[in-house]
Formats: C-alpha cells, sequence, structure tokens
C-alpha cells in the first residue's frame, strides 16, 4: 500500500497556497454532472466544502514553519588554506605574523623595538657563531624528540632529510679550525630548547607547530640571512648549514605530507591550538635570530 505521507503534504501546501474562498480542485468526481443534482448530494458536498474550507483556515501549530529552519545544518566554515591541507593553514597564519615590509601577506603591527625591520645589516663573527650554537641546541634538541617520540606521531618526522644538527656540527668545526673559539650555549637557545622539551611531552599539537616553523623557515628565509652574512663576514663561503642532500622542494614536500597526515587525525579544535601557537615559535626563533647582530 502507498504511503499516504506525500499525499497529505501536497494537499497541505496546495491549500495554503489557495486564495482566500477560492478552491483548487473539482470536488464533484463526476465529470458530466447533472444541473439538478439531488438535494441529499448537494448537501454531502456543501458540507464537504465547508469542511474544507475550515482546514483552509485553521492556523499552523505555533512553532511548526521554525523547526525546519533550527533542525537546518549551519553552513561549516572554512578556514584560510584549509582545503588545501593543514601545512597551508599553518603557512598561512605564519605569513601574518610578518609585517607589511617582511611579506606582502604580512599583517604584523610594530609594537616593541625589536620588532622592527633591521635597517643597517651589521653582523659580526662573534654574534654569528653564537646564533649558530644556539641553532644547534635547538635542532639537536628537535630531533632527539622525535627519535625519542613520546607521541606516535612524532615518528613520522624523522629522517626526513630537512636535520641540521650534522650539517652545523661541520661548520662549528670550520669556525674552530680558523681559529675562533665557540662559546656555549646562551639564553636564547637553551630557553628554547627546555620550552620545546616540556612541551613535546604534553601538547603534541603545540609542539608541531613549532617543528613546522623551525624547519620551513630556515629552508626560506633562513638561506637568504645566510647569504647575506657570507657575503659580509665570510667571503661567500656557503656553510654547510645552507645545503642539503637531496632536492630540497621535494624534500619538503614529503613533509608536508606527513604533517597534513597527522592532522587529519586532529580536531578542529586541536588545530586551532596548533596555529595559536605560531606566535610563541616566531618569538623564541627571533630572539636566537637576533644574536647574529650582538
Amino acid at each position: 500500500m502507498a504511503s499516504l505521507t506525500p499525499i497529505s503534504h501536497n494537499f497541505t501546501k496546495l491549500q495554503l497556497q489557495t486564495p482566500p474562498n477560492t478552491f483548487a480542485f473539482n470536488l464533484n468526481p463526476n465529470p458530466n454532472p447533472n444541473p439538478n443534482p439531488n438535494p441529499s448530494v448537494l448537501s454531502r458536498s456543501t458540507s464537504s466544502l465547508r469542511f474544507r474550507r475550515e482546514i483552509t483556515r485553521m492556523p499552523l501549530k505555533a512553532g511548526a514553519v521554525s523547526v525546519s529552519a533550527t533542525t537546518a545544518e549551519k553552513p561549516k566554515k572554512r578556514y584560510p588554506g584549509e582545503s588545501k591541507g593543514f601545512v597551508e593553514e599553518m603557512r598561512f597564519v605564519a605569513m601574518k605574523l610578518h609585517t607589511k615590509e617582511q611579506a606582502k601577506e604580512g599583517e604584523k603591527e610594530v609594537k616593541e623595538p625589536e620588532e622592527r625591520t633591521v635597517t643597517k645589516w651589521d653582523p659580526t663573527v662573534d654574534g654569528y657563531l653564537r646564533f649558530l650554537v644556539d641553532s644547534k641546541l635547538v635542532y639537536d634538541t628537535l630531533e632527539g624528540i622525535v627519535d625519542k617520540a613520546a607521541f606516535p606521531s612524532y615518528a613520522e618526522f624523522r629522517n626526513t632529510g630537512l636535520e641540521r644538527s650534522e650539517k652545523l656540527a661541520k661548520d662549528l668545526e670550520w669556525f674552530k679550525e680558523q681559529g675562533y673559539t665557540i662559546p656555549e650555549p646562551s639564553s636564547p637557545g637553551v630557553t628554547y630548547s627546555q620550552y620545546l622539551k616540556e612541551l613535546s611531552e604534553k601538547d603534541p599539537q603545540a609542539f608541531i607547530c613549532h617543528f613546522y616553523n623551525v624547519y620551513f623557515a630556515h629552508s626560506a628565509g633562513g638561506r637568504m640571512i645566510g647569504r647575506k652574512v657570507a657575503e659580509q663576514i665570510l667571503n661567500n663561503k656557503e656553510l654547510e648549514f645552507y645545503k642539503w642532500d637531496g632536492d630540497l622542494s621535494q624534500l619538503l614536500q614529503n613533509v608536508r605530507e606527513k604533517l597534513n597526515k597527522v592532522a587529519e587525525g586532529w580536531t578542529r579544535e586541536e588545530k586551532n591550538h596548533c596555529l595559536e601557537e605560531t606566535e610563541k615559535s616566531f618569538k623564541h626563533s627571533g630572539e636566537i635570530l637576533r644574536l647574529i647582530l650582538s
């Protein structure tokens, strides 16, 4: 037996669209009506019409119309870069934290003196050595954390080809051979290293934010800084810190895919938490970078 529900819905809809006191249906089933109908039949037809008219005038129950509006799904909020994967979301947030002078996508307003763009780039060998030593401590820490893998997802980032510790060790050895004294790690590097260790034990989403920003920033802006320093104080010598075994663009793409894969298992709240850590990553890295000019 066919369901009566669609018929009922259609009837209600058509009746509600009919102008007052008019009817959309020929209620007499006889296609050739008798011009002199039986009075009893006319009485029944008139009663039926009155009944139908009353239905038409009956008000809808309160809230009947609003049900569909309240139960309809709200459009899902889309985050910038989300359609391309979570790495693109991280990149978008990182670029916004640059100033307009640093990047066309930058939105950060300069509030502190140390946030201003350096107008006079005057690096020193001693300052650069402090930067390299503190950077090595940070990379030692990052690579040790992924090797230990307190969370299984960290293991995805072993042996990516982006590792910098061994490269930095070779560079520091070269400076030593040139007669320079290699300093001990300073406060910016020690503080950041300790922060990463503590973070990695309890907050994987925040740790992944730092992992991404440290490695990817070095592959971009970091290389530009390396070339500029080499021109000014190293007679254009290219350090191992700025060399990769293999095609760098492919190495980066491989890590992007791993990061996107890991983030697929996160909730939206966990992803947002990761993005919120970006500013702290910039703060720590900036403090180490400024050692070059000290």
